[in-house]
C-alpha cells in the first residue's frame, strides 16, 4: 500500500452554493484550502480531482426519482419539488445543483476506491461529509448523501466491513438510515442530544434493524454544553473498543467542525484542540484497526473563518503525516486572503490556547449523577450486549 495521502480537491466544489443568507457559505472550502496551500500541505498529499458521480453511483444510495427531482430542480430552481426536500429554507434550489452535488460525491467515491486499491494509505475530501441526505430526499444542507455513496461503493467493491464514525455536532441520520439493516456497515456518531438540536434523531435505542443489522448503528447523545474532556471521554469511552471488535477493513470518518464553542447553530462548547485531538485518534485507530485505510470528510462548520479552515487544515495534515503543531502561527498571507474575501480578520494561530487536551479514561470509573457519564452509560448499554460486549 501506499503511505501517500490523496487530498480530494476541485475548485468547483465551492459552487455548493444555497445563496448569501444561507449559513453553509462555500468561502470556508476555499479558505480551508488556501489554508491548506499557506501551510504547504499541498505538496505532502497528492491533490486529486475526480469525476462527478454519475448516475449508477447515486442510485447505490438514492432513488431515481429523487435524482430526477435534483436534476429537474438543478435546471429549473423556481419549480423544485418540496416534497423531496428541495426548495426548502435549509435547501434551496440553486442551478446547477445537481452537478455540484454529484462532484462532491463524486470525490468521496473516488477517495474511497483509492484507498481500498492501496493506491493511497488515506483520503481527505473536505468538502464531503453531507450526511443528512436520504435515499428519497435532501435535508439539513445536504442534497447527495457522498458518505453513504463512498460507503456503498466501497461494499461494490467487495470490501465485508466498514465502519463510519461521526464527529458532527448532529447526528449522521442519512448514513445510519441508508446501512440500517446492513450488518457489513458499523455507523457510529457522537453528537448534541436529539432533545435540543436537528435531526431531533440518534438517541442510544437507535441500534440497527432487527435480525442482521440489530447493533450496527451506534449513538452518543451529548448533552448540551459538552465540552473538550466529556467530549473526549465520550468518544474514548465508545469508539476504540468498537472498532477492535469490529476489525474494519476501511475505516470511513465525518469531521463536522460545528461542535465548536463559536458555532452559530449548536451548542457543544469543544475547541480546536480537541477537535485536533479526535482527528489523530481516528488517524491512529485506523492503523489499529483498519490496515491504515483510513478516508476523511468535512461535514458542518458554520463559523467559517475562525474555525473551519484550521480544523480541516490539521485533518488534511494529521492524514499526510505532517500535523501542524498547535501553536503554529497562521502565515499571514491567508489572513491577507480571508481579509480580501469576507472582510474580516483571521485567527492568529492554530490553537484555540487549549492543547494538550486531557480528559479521564473511562477505564478510570464513571459517576452515575453525571450528565455525561449518564449519556455514555445510555449507549453502552443500548449497543454493546447487541455486540456481545460489556456494557
Amino acid at each position: 500500500m501506499s503511505g501517500r495521502a490523496l487530498l480530494m480537491w476541485d475548485e468547483a466544489v465551492t459552487g455548493y452554493d444555497f445563496g448569501p443568507q444561507h449559513p453553509m457559505d462555500p468561502v470556508r472550502l476555499a479558505l480551508t484550502m488556501g489554508l491548506v496551500r499557506a501551510f504547504g500541505l499541498d505538496r505532502a498529499v497528492d491533490v486529486v480531482a475526480a469525476k462527478p458521480a454519475g448516475e449508477s453511483t447515486l442510485r447505490l444510495v438514492h432513488r431515481e426519482d429523487y435524482v430526477a427531482a435534483v436534476r429537474a430542480a438543478s435546471v429549473d430552481p423556481r419549480h423544485a419539488d418540496q416534497a423531496y426536500g428541495l426548495g426548502t429554507v435549509d435547501d434551496p434550489a440553486f442551478e446547477g445543483m445537481h452537478e455540484v452535488s454529484a462532484l462532491i460525491a463524486g470525490q468521496s467515491v473516488a477517495a474511497a476506491e483509492a484507498v481500498w486499491r492501496g493506491e493511497a494509505e488515506h483520503a481527505v475530501n473536505f468538502a464531503g461529509g453531507l450526511h443528512h441526505a436520504m435515499p428519497g430526499g435532501a435535508a439539513g444542507f445536504c442534497i447527495y448523501n457522498d458518505a453513504s455513496l463512498a460507503i456503498a461503493r466501497l461494499l461494490e467493491l467487495g470490501v465485508e466491513r466498514v465502519a463510519y464514525v461521526d464527529v458532527d455536532v448532529h447526528h449522521g441520520d442519512g448514513v445510519q438510515a441508508a446501512f440500517w439493516e446492513d450488518p457489513r456497515v458499523l455507523t457510529v456518531s457522537l453528537h448534541e442530544h436529539p432533545r435540543t438540536l436537528f435531526p431531533q434523531t440518534g438517541w442510544p435505542e437507535e441500534t440497527g434493524a432487527s435480525g442482521p443489522g440489530e447493533g450496527g448503528a451506534v449513538n452518543v447523545a451529548l448533552p448540551a454544553g459538552t465540552g473538550d474532556a466529556g467530549w473526549l471521554r465520550a468518544f474514548h469511552a465508545v469508539v476504540p473498543e468498537l472498532l477492535a471488535d469490529f476489525r474494519p477493513q476501511v475505516l470511513v470518518t465525518q469531521h463536522g467542525a460545528d461542535t465548536h464553542f463559536d458555532d452559530p447553530l449548536a451548542h457543544l462548547a469543544v475547541s480546536l484542540d480537541a477537535q485536533r485531538a479526535v482527528q489523530e485518534a481516528c488517524h491512529e485507530l485506523a492503523h489499529a484497526y483498519a490496515d491504515g485505510r483510513w478516508v476523511a470528510l468535512g461535514g458542518g462548520g458554520y463559523a467559517v473563518v475562525d474555525v473551519v479552515p484550521r480544523s480541516w487544515t490539521h485533518l488534511v495534515g494529521i492524514a499526510a503525516h505532517a500535523p501542524v503543531a498547535p501553536e503554529t502561527v497562521i502565515p499571514s498571507s491567508w489572513r491577507d486572503e480571508v481579509y480580501a474575501r469576507t472582510r474580516q480578520l483571521g485567527p492568529g494561530r492554530m490553537t484555540d490556547g487549549r492543547w494538550p487536551v486531557g480528559f479521564r479514561e473511562w477505564s478510570e470509573g464513571y459517576d452515575p449523577a453525571d450528565r455525561l457519564d449518564q449519556a455514555v452509560l445510555a449507549t453502552r448499554r443500548a449497543a454493546f450486549p447487541l455486540r456481545g460486549l460489556l456494557a
